[in-house]
């Protein structure tokens, strides 16, 4: 059996699946529940000053029939008393000490606040603490949340305002509302954090009720911008990961990964490109707690079967294979290939490739049915057929050509070549 235990900053936990700070970590009953279903941690809802929330809170963007393809919420920090918080999170690291309990927190923006409320949640045993530099609505006003991740050095400046009184690990959540998550993280890392997690939630707005014309969700004929996650952010937020793990400075910490995870194959991808643990929130609100059965034991599987023995020995091992446009291989060719045993005659792969591609694709009229195959000669290995077959490993993209010299873009510009001859 692989070992997929965890030791984020020296809070162990006996796997890497920890739940986000969202609803389902509000109270101690949910709490709870999640632990007994397996989670390895869990991320407390966000404390601060206690607020109102709002009804209705959440929508969802759902795609061919699929529901929740995104989901989207105006809810804000906790609305439950600060003591009550405080209570229950020490009731509940009574009952599961070998799990990892750490707390979000968000204050006003004064050193006194942070100071004070750093201190309460310290008080209760907590194993680490997340700050919310990424709420997307409502708190903004009040120069927190969002309004300190998209300002470098606010960031730092609470950064550093807390490590001048935390005495467990810090971790500084970020948002992903800038057009680059490094700055902030940079910011936040030379201030003096111990590690980083991300991504936060991204402002959305998820449709539009047509009969009302209210967007969704409806408060009292009224809407707002909301936190947009689940499936439907994972392609943003493992691109804003990598930039992180790139990073010289900020990949020194270790990572949490956060938004789309549904799936113990998520999971993998986020770690491999540089988390050391995983956060999930929508998933667990659309299924329930247990599917963190599927995810421990679909992780130990695939630990097994490519021969990692534990979580370090493949943390990261993807970030190298990114790079930049320039420097990838433009003598590298593939092109489609049809198995016409698999085929089963849609079409599709012409119909995309004839309108929208390279027109590389050629239809063969016939009984009892047409036949599509590859013009070689045309064909750009854009991957574009592969991507809309239905048929799984129908089509299949098989290299054609290298030549001998392995030229990248910026060599192609520096050498001067005509186009037609590569």
């Amino acid at each position: 059996m692989a070992d997929i235990s965890s030791n984020f900053l020296g809070i162990k936990s006996p796997n890497p699946f920890w739940l986000a700070s969202a609803p389902p970590t509000d109270k101690k009953l949910n709490v709870l529940r999640a632990f007994e279903a397996g989670w390895g941690g869990v991320v407390w809802k966000t404390l601060g000053t206690q607020v109102k929330n709002v009804s209705s809170r959440y929508s969802a963007v759902d795609y061919h029939g699929s529901r929740v393809m995104g989901f989207n919420n105006i809810e804000l920090i906790s609305d439950r008393p600060l003591d009550i918080n405080l209570r229950e999170i020490k009731e509940v690291l009574k009952e599961f000490p070998d799990r990892a309990l750490v707390i979000s927190l968000m204050a006003d923006n004064s050193r006194e606040s942070w100071h004070e409320l750093t201190k309460k949640m310290q008080d209760t045993g907590a194993h680490g603490l997340e700050l919310n530099f990424g709420c997307p609505h409502g708190m903004t006003e009040r120069g927190m949340g969002a309004a300190v991740g998209q300002d470098p050095e606010i960031a730092r400046m609470v950064v550093e305002w807390v490590m001048e009184i935390a005495e467990i690990p810090v971790i500084t959540k970020l948002t992903p509302n800038v057009h680059s998550v490094v700055p902030t993280g940079l910011a936040s890392v030379q201030a003096g954090t111990n590690a980083l997690s991300l991504i936060n939630t991204i402002q959305s707005v998820t449709g539009i009720d047509l009969d009302t014309f209210v967007p969704n969700p409806n408060v009292a004929g009224k809407s707002a911008f909301g936190g947009y996650c689940g499936p439907a952010v994972k392609p943003i937020a493992l691109k804003m990961l990598a930039t992180i793990a790139q990073n010289e400075t900020t990949r020194r910490v270790p990572i949490s990964g956060i938004g789309g995870i549904s799936t113990w194959k998520d999971a993998v991808e986020f770690m491999l490109l540089g988390a050391s643990n995983v956060q999930v929130c929508t998933a667990a609100m659309k299924h329930g707690f247990r599917i963190v059965e599927d995810m421990c034991e679909g992780l130990n599987y695939w630990m097994e079967d490519k021969g990692f023995k534990t979580l370090d020995d493949f943390i990261g091992k993807s970030v190298p294979a990114l790079t930049n446009w320039e420097d990838l291989d433009i003598n590298y060719h593939i092109v489609a290939n049809i198995n016409q045993d698999k085929c089963i005659h849609c079409g599709l792969c012409y119909i995309a490739c004839e309108d929208t591609s390279h027109q590389s694709i050629a239809l063969d009229y016939g009984k009892p049915y047409n036949k599509y195959t590859i013009k070689e000669e045309e064909c750009v290995g854009c991957n574009l057929c592969k991507l809309v077959c239905p048929v799984d490993r129908c089509i299949t993209m098989v290299e054609q050509r290298k030549g001998d010299e392995y030229l990248n873009w910026k060599d192609f510009q520096r050498l001067g070549l005509p186009l037609n001859d590569h």
